[in-house]
């Protein structure tokens, strides 16, 4: 089992909160992690998987379930399939925090963050911490595996299969499952499945680009309305990344489409038939899906210790990536894939308007140099590594 990162924000948080909601897309291991965590803990713990009938049976009465392992950790999986178990762990918290138990009761693991946090937000406030679980990234593989986390994705199933085909295979797998399975799971929309699938393909293909509804509507035949929901439910599946561009009061007249990103590289790939590292090195996403992969590695590193934007005026001026910290401060990246990146006028423009703390040049190569006095290049891990 590789090692996780959120693993220790968890077992902290299960120190403080009686329950701990883990956020992440299917298969991307919060199963693993949570069974992991429990082991570890060395505490009598029960596991329900709400997706089997006959662990939800166990629950068709809640309180005669769980009255008696307060003592316990008890793991839902999967547990926004069962929305009104909320206002019960609710009950069950407030009276164990009256018998002097107040923390690591419930490991909650859901697939979609908008709906459990809809559910459980105000029935679990000030009960409940949410920790994010992305799929792999640079910092938990293996050190020189960089280039298979980026054509292979950050799912542990797809990384750690045993071929460059299997590893597809089971890409492709989980695609079709989220089209033929979970569609009707995450909403309520009657969405035609085929028309689906394109929409994906077609984002996948405009990878980074700022959404074009319009363009995708009569593309596909369907209406505008319903496409934004469509890339809405996506992004409620976790799957796709809503990047926001950064904007401030100072009276520039600012582009505020947001741009849009399959959030694991490996589904990018497997969307546009990529089977192999040559056949990306060739293709002409590959610019945009290294940048998606840096956004993605640089999301789960920061978490919620600040913002991510992207920065474009109408004047020109120009930025990949805006982290902007907690402090007020922020850093300017740009992504590049070249081994000798040049700065444009609209780098330079964007810097002066924003007036960021540090001034980055990432590049997939490993090491750090300064281009300027004041503009560092450096890799992926070499970025990662410097994160406040």
């Amino acid at each position: 089992m590789l090692e996780r990162q959120a693993a220790q924000s968890i077992a902290q948080a299960l120190g403080q909160f009686p329950a701990v909601a883990i956020i992440g897309p299917r298969q991307v291991g919060k199963t693993t992690l949570a069974l992991a965590l429990a082991q570890q803990s060395g505490r009598r713990f029960h596991y329900l998987d709400l997706e089997s009938e006959l662990d939800r049976a166990k629950l068709a009465s809640p309180r005669l379930y769980l009255d008696d392992k307060r003592q316990d950790l008890v793991i839902l999986d999967e547990v926004h399939r069962k929305p009104d178990l909320f206002g019960n762990l609710r009950g069950i918290i407030d009276e164990s925090r009256r018998a002097g138990i107040r923390a690591g009761q419930y490991l909650l693991l859901g697939s979609a963050s908008l709906d459990l946090l809809a559910q459980s937000g105000e029935t679990l406030a000030g009960r409940v911490a949410y920790v994010d679980l992305s799929p792999l990234s640079l910092l938990e593989v293996p050190h020189g595996q960089s280039q298979s986390l980026w054509l292979r994705g950050g799912f542990p199933d797809s990384f750690l299969a045993a071929s460059e085909k299997a590893s597809l295979a089971w890409r492709r797998s989980f695609i079709r499952t989220y089209i033929e399975r979970d569609l009707s799971e995450f909403s309520s929309l009657r969405i035609d499945r085929e028309t689906f699938r394109r929409l994906w393909v077609m984002l996948a293909n405009q990878q980074g680009s700022q959404a074009n509804l319009a363009s995708l509507s009569r593309s596909l035949g369907e209406e505008q309305r319903r496409l934004g929901q469509q890339i809405n439910l996506l992004e409620r599946m976790l799957l796709m990344r809503r990047l926001l561009p950064w904007h401030s009061n100072r009276g520039k007249r600012m582009v505020k489409t947001p741009k849009l990103y399959i959030r694991d590289s490996g589904l990018l790939h497997a969307l546009l038939g990529i089977e192999n590292l040559e056949g990306l090195l060739s293709h002409p996403v590959v610019g945009s899906s290294w940048e998606g992969h840096v956004i993605e590695n640089i999301a789960a590193a920061v978490g919620d210790r600040g913002q991510l934007f992207f920065y474009r005026s109408s004047g020109g001026a120009e930025l990949d990536l805006v982290i902007e910290w907690q402090s007020t401060e922020c850093w300017a990246i740009e992504i590049k894939r070249n081994e000798a990146p040049k700065l444009t006028k609209g780098f330079h423009s964007a810097c002066e308007d924003l007036q960021p703390k540090r001034k980055i040049v990432l590049t997939p190569h490993v090491g750090r140099w300064n281009l300027l006095a004041d503009v560092e290049v450096m890799g992926l891990s070499d970025l990662l590594s410097v994160l406040p």
